[in-house]
């Protein structure tokens, strides 16, 4: 190849990056880089803060209350990955399995909830989930309990809700990539006396690897930056650190220490996600390029 196609190579993959770059930069590096100039302002407001100061990230370290709500958005926001994961693994691979037009008709179901909105969603379960609701009214009709329970502002509540939130991304991710898969690698397997478990963790987990993956971090980053939700269905006995930076900025307009809490969890969550697919690749890549 000579120089004058080199550069036309060059120039023509600088021109496809393009709308990637501008996007990136316009919608998440200004924006980070305001929210963290933001949290370096010596003072509680914004119009007020001229100064630079760090006190806002000294007295979120240094409060045993803002580090344990950290720690349980972060435990809360695996719960639900999980859970996704278990629910969202078999229900995604047997969509890919499906003929095309029966997948087309469930994939609609799955993904209708997404066309809702957030709060309509939300104020629904208070409905369902409410003293007076529908849960409580049929656990009383059916004698499963003598009267009615308190289902609202629990943990558990708060995180059923966001795994009906949120599993519909492991599901369309999972399906993506096991559509990939050539059904003819598990009936080869099969050839080989391998019975389904064996293929199922031999095979099939390995190479949907990277659907698992995706649908995990995904799932992960929504839940523990969700706020709508465990502000409406926890209450305040459900602290989670995207509900506080709202009611911090928000409730009491202190976007400087707000801003520095948000900063916190987009770090914190950019560094856990890393590590756990630096981990996670290691492992099922490392077993995909087995199995292939």
């Amino acid at each position: 190849m000579n120089q004058p196609q080199r550069h036309s190579r060059k120039y023509t993959a600088a021109l496809l990056l393009a709308p990637m770059v501008i996007l990136l930069a316009g919608f998440l590096v200004i924006p980070v880089a305001g929210v963290l100039r933001s949290s370096f302002l010596d003072g509680d407001y914004l119009l007020e803060g001229t100064g630079f100061t760090f006190r806002h990230y000294i007295r979120f370290f240094s409060d045993t209350y803002y580090s344990s709500i950290l720690w349980e958005t972060f435990v809360d926001g695996l719960i639900v990955s999980l859970i996704c994961l278990l629910l969202g693994f078999p229900t995604g691979y047997s969509l890919a399995r499906l003929p095309p037009l029966a997948r087309r008709w469930r994939t609609i179901i799955v993904i209708m909830p997404l066309t809702l909105s957030l709060v309509v969603i939300v104020f629904g379960w208070l409905i369902v989930l409410g003293r007076n609701g529908l849960l409580n009214s049929v656990l009383v009709n059916l004698g499963m309990v003598t009267s009615p329970k308190t289902l609202l502002f629990t943990r558990p509540a708060v995180i059923l809700v966001l795994v009906q939130q949120f599993l519909p991304f492991m599901i369309l991710s999972v399906m993506s990539v096991v559509m990939q898969i050539d059904p003819v690698l598990e009936q080869a397997a099969s050839n080989l006396r391998a019975n389904r478990l064996v293929t199922f963790r031999r095979v099939i987990i390995p190479l949907s690897a990277p659907g698992i993956l995706v649908g995990f971090n995904l799932v992960f980053v929504l839940s523990i930056s969700a706020f709508i939700t465990p502000r409406l269905i926890g209450g305040n006995r459900v602290p989670m650190l995207g509900s506080l930076i709202y009611e911090r900025i928000m409730a009491e307009f202190n976007w400087p220490s707000g801003a520095a809490m948000a900063f916190i969890l987009f770090v914190a969550g950019l560094g856990f996600t890393a590590a756990f697919n630096a981990l996670a690749a290691s492992r099922l890549v490392g077993g995909r390029r087995h199995a292939l």
